[in-house]
Formats: C-alpha cells, structure tokens, sequence
C-alpha cells in the first residue's frame, strides 16, 4: 500500500538529542575524551574571562563547535552558525539544546580570538598527548620530524616593496600588475594583506607562493603528532624547528628521529647527537657526502625508522584535506599556528579513537 505524502509540522518532539544520536557514532567517543580534556581546562578558562558582565559564549562550546569544523571541513564560521542552527548532529556535540539560539558568525569569531590570547590550542593539545601517554598510545623512544607548505591566505598582487615605491594602479581592488623583469625577494617585499607570509618554494622548478611553513614530531609507534608549530617560510626553518621540538621532548635517555633528505647536514647531526638524539635520516650523496655513514644506516632500526617515518605524510594530507589548511583561513603568524596546533590535536583524537575502537 502506497504511504500519503502528508507533511505535517509538528511542534514538540519528545525524543532528546541523545537518543536521537546512533550509539555506534564516531563522534560519541571523540566527545567523550574531549569532555574530559575541558573539564582539565576549566581552570585555565576561568582566568581568561571577567567575574562579572554579561556572559560570553561558553568556551567549552566555542571548542567543541571549531572541532566540528575542523572534522567536517566546514569553510567558514558563518557556515559553520548555519550547520549548528539545523543539524540536530551538530547541536547534540556542542551541546545545544533545539531551542538554544545559535551565535552570531561575528560574536562567535571574536570569542575565538579570547582563545587564541590565552593559547588555549596548545594547552588542549598537550592535554590530548596526556591521555595518548595515559593509555600506552604513544612511544617514548623513536619519532619522526617534517614539515611541509601551509599556503598563506594572501595573493601574489599583495607582495609589494617594502615602504610603497610602487607604481599607481589602475583598480585599487584588482590591480593590473606585471612581474615580468621584477626582482622580488622577501628582504625587499613584504605581502600587504598577510605580511608574516613569505615568498617560498620547496624545490627547484616549483611556483614561488606566499606561504608558512607546518612542523610535525610524530611519534612512531602510532603515528600521533607530539608537537607541532608554524614559522615563516625560510630554507633553514624545518631543520631549526625540527631541534626545537626535539629539545621539548620529555626524558633524558636516547631517542631516535627519522627525517627526509632535507634533514641531511651536517649542522642539524651534529645538533641532534648533542641532544642525546639519534638521526635517521635519509641520506643525500647525490652530489655530495652524506652527514651520516654506515655506522648509523648499518643498524635494524634505521631502516624501520625510515620506513616509519613515511606516516608524517597521513597528518600533513588529513590537515590539508579534511582540517582545510592546505590554504588557510586567517592572516598572522599567530592565528595561522592556533590553527595548526588545534588540527593537529584534531587528528590526534581520531587517531585515539580509532585505536580504542579496533581494540574494543
């Protein structure tokens, strides 16, 4: 018998959110841990905001919605406002109840920037490691370091000479503007929409863009980020954030790091041999001597560690894929690492949770 095609607009609903949720969802178990690394923070939200006043967004929610749009690839907070007002998914994981009025793109933007002044990116970042070390999810001995190219939202017209010089345009807001001839170079151009961006390009033959650059330390039992930061785009920042982050790792016993052929000088061995830091790198002899001899490529473990190390690409290609930080969304040195910080912690709790669930 055919059903009608009556569409009734029905008032009340008696069935909550909670139940309207499978209990097999995915997001049930991230919202679980990422519950309990809020409630580790209250304290530290609480020294970011007023005693008195009008109340702000919860920063609790304000989180728990910019995961969302980092999980689902949501491009905008404005979109992402849209997404919450009717996904009823969406209201149950911030926690919103269906007559809960949803923020303002612009209110919610500027809540978010109270957490970019307290760091909060890295403090729920070092919280997640915390849960991974809790578990036995990460190892303590062996890591991998890489960075790759973070696209700067800022176009090539933007790159201009540092205290104007140039010439008048023709259309302030689309310029006409020829580079050919043009000797453009970051000590003498500065981009005027973005100008912590810097001119940059990986490898010979590559279009020169405007960009960051993202590090990552991955520890190799798993594959979870340790660490992570962005910097100005220059030919020695992988090699100098890579020791940085090496620097931070906790324990004073040997470790070992594994690392492309970029890493292969004899400044950045010699600097992690001084940190107690075995390097596994991989070794560049094309035109010149490797850093690293047979002494180190002859053990069981440099190979492992240079099999390992390929997995560095699976958070690089989630960050520029799902988490939309192939070109990012915000201007600033700052807002651009808050971001990276807080995606890579992103990917550390889909990682835990799809361990945990293939455990169960």
């Amino acid at each position: 018998m055919r059903g009608s095609d009556e569409q009734d607009s029905w008032m009340f609903s008696y069935i909550s959110a909670e139940k309207r949720v499978p209990k097999d969802h995915p997001l049930r178990g991230i919202r679980t841990m990422v519950d309990v690394v809020l409630g580790e923070l209250s304290p530290r939200f609480d020294g970011l905001y007023a005693k008195t006043g009008r109340p702000s967004v919860a920063p609790e929610k304000l989180l728990r919605a910019l995961l969302l749009q980092v999980l689902y690839s949501v491009r905008s907070e404005r979109l992402l406002m849209e997404q919450l007002d009717y996904n009823l998914l969406f209201r149950w994981f911030v926690g919103l109840s269906m007559d809960d009025a949803i923020w303002d793109a612009t209110v919610f933007s500027k809540n978010r920037d109270r957490l970019l002044e307290g760091d909060i990116a890295r403090a729920f970042f070092e919280r997640v490691l915390c849960h991974a070390r809790a578990q036995g999810l990460m190892s303590d001995e062996h890591f991998t370091v890489d960075g790759t190219l973070i696209e700067a939202w800022a176009g090539q017209k933007s790159f201009k000479k540092k205290g104007g010089g140039d010439r008048p345009t023709d259309d302030p807001g689309n310029p006409t503007v020829d580079f050919k001839g043009e000797k453009r170079r970051n000590d003498t151009h500065q981009s005027t929409t973005d100008p912590d961006a810097r001119l940059f390009k990986k490898a010979k033959g590559q279009e020169s863009k405007l960009c960051y650059l993202g590090h990552v330390t991955m520890e190799n039992q798993n594959g979870l980020a340790v660490n992570a930061r962005i910097t100005r785009a220059t030919g020695t920042a992988e090699r100098a954030a890579a020791l940085e982050m090496l620097e931070e790792l906790p324990g004073d016993h040997r470790l070992t790091v594994g690392a492309d052929k970029a890493y292969d000088t004899k400044d950045f061995v010699r600097e992690s041999r001084r940190r107690n830091v075995t390097p596994h790198v991989a070794q560049n002899d094309k035109n010149r001597a490797s850093a690293i001899d047979d002494r180190t490529t002859r053990h069981t473990g440099y190979l492992i560690s240079q099999r390992k190390r390929k997995r560095v690409e699976e958070i690089f290609g989630w960050l520029k894929t799902v988490a939309l930080l192939r070109k990012t969304r915000h201007r600033g040195l700052a807002r651009v690492g808050w971001m990276f910080t807080f995606g890579v912690a992103v990917y550390n709790l889909v990682r835990m949770r799809n361990m945990m669930e293939a455990t169960a």
